[in-house]
């Protein structure tokens, strides 16, 4: 994304199209198009280099810095192994997931991925199995994906991740009450972690309720904040566009000043476990 960037920089300083930067070259429009948009990487180095010298940067130390960056855009995450039983764009999604410094998220219908106990999740992916027409080796797999995402939130320098979760979708059984009474403890305990903040939106507040579940992805200054929808599919859709960015962030704060202020997740959750 970050060469993407530069790359779409130079070219509107040039004022060339995209089709003007790639005419002649080894690398078509539609690769161009792709590693522009931070999803792809040039096939070779020297395809780089010589789209470089199209956009006039012809310094050495300038061309060393971007190939940098292009090399360790090629190292292969631990999700690439993964990646052929991921839905449509959940590998990109994961790679961004892993690189992010903090993450907003809202779900309404269930608890949200990183909070996510194994069972729990197993409970979701086995229940669509009769459905969706899945191997029990992918249901695995899945649940193996899940459960290493969950540890950006307690590496080194571990994501700061924001939550609003709905009353009705921690009300939902998945698997069994057991397996629910194990998830709100998952949850309680990360919420006890300094960078893992968890609200609950109750369904007897008259508020503002987002129907679907997304999440805002912040990189720092080097990249632009995304987000990042779940499609009917199973797959997902990520956009960095200014407005859409403008617009879930105005969604995720109606739906934070809407919900129960942090210190009552807890006792909301115990109760949940009584009731459930």
């Amino acid at each position: 994304m970050q060469l993407g960037m530069e790359l779409e920089r130079l070219r509107e300083q040039r004022g060339l199209s995209m089709e003007q930067v790639v005419e002649g070259l080894p690398v078509s429009q539609s690769q161009y198009y792709k590693v522009s948009r931070g999803s792809s990487a040039f096939r070779k180095q020297e395809h780089l280099v010589m789209v470089l010298e199209r956009l006039g940067v012809t310094d050495d130390e300038d061309v060393s810095f971007l190939v940098d960056i292009h090399r360790d855009s090629l190292n292969r995450g631990w999700w690439s192994t993964y990646s052929r039983n991921m839905p449509s764009g959940m590998a990109f999604y994961v790679g961004l997931e892993d690189g992010a410094k903090a993450i907003r998220g809202w779900h309404p219908h269930i608890v949200h991925g990183l909070l996510q106990t194994e069972a729990y999740t197993r409970a979701l992916f086995m229940a669509a199995k009769p459905v969706d027409e899945t191997k029990t080796e992918d249901i695995e797999r899945g649940v193996v994906v899940r459960k290493q995402r969950k540890a950006i939130l307690t590496r080194e320098n571990p994501l700061e991740l924001r939550v609003v979760l709905a009353e009705a979708g921690l009300r939902n059984i998945v698997g069994s009450p057991e397996v629910m009474r194990e998830q709100y403890e998952e949850i309680i305990r990360l919420s006890e972690l300094d960078n893992v903040t968890v609200q609950i939106l109750p369904m007897k507040h008259a508020t503002y309720r987002c129907a679907y579940d997304f999440a805002l992805m912040d990189f720092g200054e080097a990249l632009p904040t995304v987000v990042q929808m779940d499609t009917i599919d199973g797959g997902c859709n990520v956009t960095d566009k200014d407005t859409e960015i403008w617009q879930f962030s105005r969604r995720f704060d109606a739906l934070r000043d809407g919900a129960l202020p942090v210190g009552e997740t807890p006792n909301f959750l115990h109760q949940l476990s009584r009731e459930i």
